[in-house]
């Protein structure tokens, strides 16, 4: 009897073997031969539909995304209704940042299976992609009403939630997924994102290390690692710097690693490495404005700059942008033409962009102003003889107090320079002191001897783990003049320094900043700088007439950068050190410097900012009227 052997290799069976051989090979991860076997199981049988669909999903997995879309469309030439094969050519139009098609083919899925779970799931990332976050949030939502121990899509629904700034019940959903399960590594650094939010630092960086001890080559992880042990309350800057060189040796193309090691570097004194490192940020996300941002703060720009031209590409195109984006344009905008000397163009940018910043956060001005009245009201001389003789009597502490941008950091820098005080930054640790017993702003009434004794000793064990060796310790937090009267009485012995500087000047340089989160919230529109301004000087006039002659020492920022070694000695006698010619040379003192004047304090004295608001003056008439009490 003799066999046909071509109708033999015809034969549905034959094909069906090969495609369930293509099928355990993809399960094993091994594209090329499950490829190979989804081919073979074709040439016997060309209307395969499933064979189709699958070898589509093994060249996807090979990154051979077009041929895989080619895979999927023959698949549904055959079989129109294949929802299975809709889902999978979204999932590859998906990877091709085709967006809007991918919708399309999910819906196309979903109107012929309406529960299909994974559709719905990946129809979210979609909408997530194209900033559609309600819609997102509800085709999560819908996925998991089906099947509601979908741990991916409760972790999708937890990064939707981050993007809408609900960053408890994005916290829930990434738990929720965990408890499914517990080594889903990405949930896990989503999870520290959502505690990165909410300020719960410690916690957000045993998320992160939870997920890169599951997947240690996770480089979002890594990344979150290093901007939580970046932040003011860690202050563990060598190890984030380490945790975004990690993160970039995984994924050199990280934009937002190569942002964060900029910022880093920026903040140590590597200036020209900085510079480099938020220029590849840039070339990476030419659309992320916050990158131009941060790389228009590290660099002086000269007529022909290259960046120039793509910061003003992006501007031609600002409606576009989302509004966060658009804040930070308009002040690297303002940046820019400052530095060219056009200086209405500068200002008009400012204008626009402290008018969105200034909609985006919350300031109650009347609460705000209320409070430093009310601080002189309860501080009184009385009041202030009857609290002195309680507090800690070390010597350790130096307060460098004032507004924002009006030379505290260089004063700080000149005594961090000396080898017996460690430079510490803006520390939120008085602050939290006196929260702690007295509410946050210290102004309730009566001093008892037993808070003021507590204040200063916990003030006292927070700053002394930052540099238990030092003499003294720094602390430039410049909105701690609200406390100097307190400082005083918690601490009778510490230094506190006062620096002033001209109130246009000063003014007009924190309008030009765009500080960090749930900082400096009066600085936005001009005529309530003006008025808080004017608030702060009449606090200040009142603690000097209230605190010992010799209790605060004022230096005067012009006078300084004029006549700088002997103020500068002057600045380290008040200390109670020994001078020492280090401090001559602040400029080359390494250590990290956070504030907008990082890059000012590496060069030897910077007098470029004295009478900055000249060229400004008919533009800062709605401030001047305010700092005039108009």
């Amino acid at each position: 009897m003799q066999f046909n052997s071509q109708a033999l290799k015809r034969n549905p069976q034959f094909a069906q073997a090969h495609f369930d051989t293509g099928n355990a090979l993809l399960e094993l991860k091994c594209y090329e031969e499950a490829l190979a076997s989804y081919d073979r199981a074709l040439a016997i049988q060309p209307d395969f539909v499933q064979a189709l669909s699958n070898r589509g999903n093994a060249l996807f997995e090979l990154k051979r995304c077009e041929e895989a879309l080619a895979s999927y469309d023959r698949a549904l030439a055959i079989q129109p209704d294949f929802a299975q094969a809709l889902s999978n050519r979204g999932n590859v139009l998906f990877e091709l940042k085709r967006y809007e098609e991918a919708l399309a083919s999910y819906d196309r899925a979903l109107a012929i299976q309406p529960d299909f779970a994974q559709a719905l799931n990946n129809r979210g990332n979609v909408l997530f992609e194209l900033k559609r976050y309600e819609e997102a949030l509800a085709s999560y939502d819908r996925a998991l009403a089906i099947q509601s121990d979908f741990a991916q899509a409760l972790s999708n629904r937890g990064n939707v939630l981050l993007e809408l700034k609900r960053y408890e019940e994005a916290l829930a959903s990434y738990d929720r997924a965990l408890a499914i399960q517990p080594d889903f590594a990405q949930a896990l650094s989503n999870r520290g994102n959502a505690l990165f939010e909410l300020k719960r630092y410690e916690e957000a960086l045993a998320s992160y290390d939870r997920a890169l001890a599951i997947q240690p080559d996770a480089a979002e992880a890594h990344h979150g690692r290093g901007n939580v042990l970046s932040t003011f309350e860690l202050k563990r800057y060598e190890e984030a710097l380490a945790s975004y060189d990690r993160a970039l040796a995984i994924r050199p193309d990280f934009a937002d690693a190569h942002h964060g090691r900029g910022t880093m570097l920026k903040a140590f004194g590597r200036i020209k490495e900085a510079r480099h490192v938020l220029e590849k940020a840039v070339e990476l996300a030419p659309r992320k404005a916050q990158f131009l941002s941060s790389l228009a703060e590290s660099k002086r720009f000269v007529d022909g700059d290259a960046h120039f031209t793509l910061v003003e590409s992006l501007a031609r195109d600002m409606e576009s942008l989302p509004e966060e984006d658009q804040t930070y344009l308009h002040f690297a905008l303002g940046k820019v033409y400052a530095d060219l000397g056009q200086h209405e163009r500068s200002f008009s940018h400012l204008i626009e962009g402290n008018a969105l910043k200034r909609k985006q956060i919350v300031y109650d001005e009347a609460a705000a102003l209320a409070q430093l009245k009310r601080i002189r009201q309860l501080f009184t001389a009385e009041a202030m003889r009857k609290g002195r003789g309680f507090g800690d009597p070390s010597t350790m502490p130096v307060f460098i107090i004032g507004m924002p941008r009006s030379g505290t950091t260089l004063v700080e820098q000149i005594l961090a320079s000396h080898p017996k005080i460690y430079g510490a930054g803006e520390l939120i640790d008085f602050r939290d002191a006196v929260a702690n017993l007295r509410g946050s702003d210290g102004s309730r009434p009566g001093l008892r001897a037993e808070e003021l004794r507590q204040i200063g000793a916990r003030y006292l064990e927070r700053i002394r783990a930052y540099a238990p060796a030092a003499e003294r310790i720094t602390d430039k937090m410049p909105a701690n003049f609200r406390y100097a009267g307190l400082i005083h009485l918690a601490l009778p012995n510490a230094r506190i320094i006062h620096t002033r500087r001209d109130p246009l000047d000063t003014c007009l340089s924190c309008f030009s900043i765009l500080f960090g989160p749930d900082l400096q919230p009066f600085t936005y529109d001009l005529t309530e700088l003006g008025r808080y301004y004017r608030a702060y000087a009449m606090l200040m006039e009142h603690w000097r007439e209230v605190l010992p002659l010799e209790q605060m020492l004022e230096v005067q920022y012009e006078e300084l950068v004029a006549n700088f070694e002997p103020l500068a000695r002057r600045i380290v006698a008040y200390c109670g050190l020994e001078w020492d010619d280090a401090c001559l040379e602040f400029h080359k003192t390494q250590r990290p410097v956070w504030t907008a004047s990082a890059a000012q304090v590496r060069e030897p004295i910077y007098r470029g900012s004295i009478g900055r608001w000249r060229p400004y003056q008919g533009m800062l008439r709605p401030l001047i009227k305010a700092l005039e009490g108009d």
